[in-house]
Order: structure tokens, then sequence, then C-alpha cells
């Protein structure tokens, strides 16, 4: 029997209906084997034990670090609603403390403190009273955010203890039926695209072949090798494998094999006994015994020595390592993932990386896109730079201009999703408007698309209809019909044209 400290609010006029209301919650929920389902009965439930007419469950992406929302109630007494808030709106400022410190927030009355609770949906009757309790994992950590908000001023701290131990039950159950079904057939059922489920950014027909080949070896054993140009996202992919992973709980650790010397790369990788060279005081574990039960993130893989390729060879294949001064060897658990931009296969032919190990790394080899070959993805991957840029400066979101949109569109970007990300945070810095200018990104404005000889006139002019869509569909919060209003078509013209230009329905969510 579990016994829970449970401060019941004092509006309560009996804490036994509570506590039998809350009992009958954590049986339902144990009960649920749909991972799909599970949210939604988890905010219900809150819902009859708070009394208030909005509760929202938060999850956090492990992967990009933000909360994101997966299910809302919103009760029959708030059927005023006016707008809802925007779905892509993640990680609400005022909930920072619940997801940082693992602290309450608790305010009896909204309307006179200084949140901003503009990511709640809008009603014509104003939220009041909020809630914000952490949701912890079977590690402790806060792993999502559980929000309840009455429109009427309300003490709501006495529900807290309750709600997050019924809260992190089902964030506990959750992760549970996710271990269950390492498929992503579950993935496939909803209406996310996949790069969404790994937390990725992009729904072009190339990062879709990206997730996919993810999906195969997202569960295997297998060596995987991450290859493509500079800045394409390489430890992002290998940080999302992991986490979307069975590994996830354990570490995740990496290392550039061109940031060290042999000696000391050898040292890092391996570690040494106390006395095994001059300086050896101590005991030092590798990073393969730190990343014991998790993944290990071989970056740059093609700059490693020669001589040390045959130990990591070995490393491999025998599933142990001995440190240096060690006089025997012993067994680790490692996930391997190996990165690089080099052509792996012509260093072989060159003799400048090892034949054996080659064949061993190429297990699994996944080819990560450009940029310029993601089409559609730039303005999507703008947008989501922007907002963390914003944010972390803590400032108040900024748009884009058409001007700036066709710049931004007609650079080549040699540097990919790192130079992209680079050139959008100077932009923001550089803003002290709310919308992004041309100037602002210190582009030639004469840039033109780099486009191959074969790409056709009416291809060129899809891009630039599909970025256009797409930076107009934003604006309307995702609405179809405002947007066709906005762009003088009708609505049924509107969709055929997102469908013949492969604009997922996702990403035009209909708002009414």
């Amino acid at each position: 029997m579990i016994m829970m400290n449970v401060d019941l609010p004092g509006e309560l006029s009996d804490p036994l209906v509570y506590a039998n209301a809350l009992a009958a919650c954590f049986t339902r929920l144990a009960l649920y084997r749909d991972e799909q389902a599970l949210p939604d009965a988890l905010v219900a439930g809150v819902a009859q034990l708070s009394q208030c007419e909005l509760n929202q469950f938060y999850l956090l992406n492990e992967v990009t670090g933000r909360l994101e929302l997966i299910a809302q109630h919103l009760s029959e007494a708030a059927s005023m609603v006016v707008a809802v808030a925007d779905s892509d709106l993640h990680h609400p400022p005022l909930l920072n403390p619940t997801l940082s410190h693992g602290a309450v927030l608790s305010l009896d009355d909204v309307q006179s403190s200084s949140h901003e609770v503009h990511f709640l949906p809008v009603s014509v009757k104003p939220w009041r009273a909020l809630l914000s309790v952490p949701l912890l994992n079977r590690g402790e950590r806060v792993a999502g955010v559980l929000l309840c908000a009455r429109q009427q001023p309300a003490q709501l701290q006495g529900y807290a203890t309750s709600l997050a131990q019924l809260g992190s039950f089902a964030v506990n159950q959750l992760l549970v039926l996710r271990s269950m079904q390492p498929s992503v057939d579950s993935r496939l059922r909803c209406n996310k695209p996949l790069a969404r489920e790994y937390g990725l950014i992009g729904s072009s027909a190339a990062m879709k072949q990206t997730c996919q080949l993810i999906s195969k070896v997202l569960h295997t054993p297998y060596t995987v090798l991450l290859c493509g140009e500079t800045g394409t996202g390489k430890e992002v992919v290998a940080r999302a494998i992991h986490a979307a992973g069975p590994r996830r709980e354990k570490a995740f650790v990496v290392q550039n094999c061109a940031a060290f010397p042999e000696g000391l790369l050898e040292s890092e990788l391996f570690g040494y006994r106390k006395g095994a060279f001059t300086g050896a005081e101590r005991n030092h574990a590798g990073l393969f015994d730190a990343a014991h039960g998790g993944t290990l993130l071989l970056d740059e893989i093609g700059d490693m020595p020669l001589a040390l390729q045959a130990k990591l060879l070995r490393a491999l294949q025998e599933g142990e390592v001995r440190p240096l001064g060690a006089s025997a060897a012993h067994k680790v658990d490692v996930r391997i993932i190996a990165a690089t931009h080099r052509d792996l296969a012509a260093m072989v032919a060159e003799g400048r990386f090892r034949e054996d190990l080659y064949y061993r790394l190429v297990q699994f080899p996944i080819t990560l896109p450009a940029l310029r070959e993601r089409d559609g993805d730039l303005l999507q991957l703008a947008r989501y730079f922007t907002d963390e840029a914003c944010a972390a400066l803590e400032r108040s979101p900024v748009g884009w201009s058409t001007l700036a949109l066709d710049q931004l569109s007609g650079h080549a970007f040699p540097g990919n999703v790192r130079e992209l990300k680079c050139m959008v945070e100077r932009a923001v810095l550089l803003c002290d408007a709310d919308v992004i200018l041309p100037e602002h990104l210190a582009l030639p404005p004469t840039a033109a698309p780099a486009a191959s000889d074969d790409v056709t006139l009416r291809q060129r002019m899809e891009r630039v209809e599909r970025v256009f869509l797409l930076d107009c569909l934003h604006k309307n919060h995702g609405n179809r019909t405002r947007t066709a209003r906005e762009l003088g078509v009708a609505r049924r013209t509107l969709l055929y044209r997102l469908a013949r230009l492969n604009i997922p329905v996702g990403d035009a969510r209909e708002k009414c």
C-alpha cells in the first residue's frame, strides 16, 4: 500500500471523498495500456479532483530540453473560450521554476501577479488562480509539469502534493508503456511527423527518410555511423537516437576525436591506472566506463590516429576495454555512435583509416542531408531558432519580413543548419523592433538560390511558393480558412496547393 502525505485543501468539505477519488484515479491510470489515451485520462482525473476549469499536462522532451503540451482538459464551465493557445508554444516561461528547480508555483490571483499567462486559452472570463506542480520520473528528475487554472480566485496550494504524486505516477506509467512498445507503430498512428517525435525539425522528404532510418536502428545494438557535411546536426541526431531508445535513462557521453592528441585521447577513452605514466597519481575511469549502459558518441572519428583505431576496434568487437597501466581488460556495455564529415571510404583507400574498423563502424550508416537538400525545412528551422533565441534573451517574440525570408531562402548555407542557427541568433540580437529585416541578416541582396542545372523553373517557383504559404499559415496560427481569405483564394484551392507542395496537415492545423 502506498502511503501519501496529502495536504488536503481547506475548501474540501469531506477529505475522505477526496482521498477516495484520488485512489480511484490511481487505479484507472494503472489499468491503461494505451500511451495515447493515458495523458487524456490524467487531465480528466485532475479536473475532477481540483475542480479547475483548465488542466494541462506538459512532458519534457529530453532531446530539445523543452516542455511540450501533450494533453489538455477544458471543462464545460469554461465553454466561453474564444481562442485556444498555440500548441506550438513550448516551454512557457511561467513554468520555468517548476521545470528547473522542481518548485511548486501557486498563484491565488493571476491578475495581480507579474507572470505572463498568454500561453493559456483565451476566454471571455480571465484565469485567476493557477497551480503548477513538478512531475518526477523514477530517477527523481523533473520529467513534466501539471498545470491547473481556475476562473475564480482560489487557494490551490493544498492540491500540490496529491496532484504531483498522481501526475508523477502517470509519467512513469507512460514511460513504461513506451518501453513496452519498441516499434514506431504508435508514432506512425499519430498526426505528428516522426521528426517531431525525435525532437528534430523539418518535414522534407530528406528528413522523413532520415527519421525512418533512425526508427529502424533505434532499438537495436548496432553501431551507427552518422555522415554528412559540417553543420548538418550529427550530434543532434545522435542525442535523438539515445533519448528515444532503451538507453535513455543512462549517460550520453560525447568525445571529439580531433580535440586531443593520441596519448591524451587514449587515456580519455579507456582510462588509466595509478602510476601508468608520470603524473598518474590515481586511477581514472575512461569515457567507455562513464558511458556504461548508455551511449558514447565518437565525433570526428575520421581524425582518430591509426594506432588508436586498433584499440577501438577491439573494444567494439569484444565489448571490453583495458585502461593504460592495467594488466587485464574488463567488460563494458556501451552503444557506439560515430560521426564524421570525412569520406572514410576514400581514407581507407589512401591508407589513412583502418579498413577493418571502417567495416565495423559502417554497420548502419545514416547520411544526414545538407540544408540545401531539405526542401521547405529552412523556414521551420528559422522559426524554431528565432523562438529559442528570443527565449534565451528573455525578449518578446519577433517575426520575419517577407524580404528577409526571400534573402534567407536565396542563401546557399555552406555551413548548413549550424550557419542558419548562428545567423538567426545574430539577427534576433540586432533586431530592435518585432520584425527581422534584411539588414539584420548581413547577406548580399543579390544572393540567388543555389540550384543545380537540372532544376526546372517550375521546381524553383514551387520552392518559393512553399516558403510563402508556410509563412502565411504561421501568421494565421495554422488556420487555413483565414489564410485562404488573406491570400484571396478559395479554401479548396489552398488545400489543393498544400497537398501539391507536400505541406503536412500538422504544419497547417485548423484552429476553428
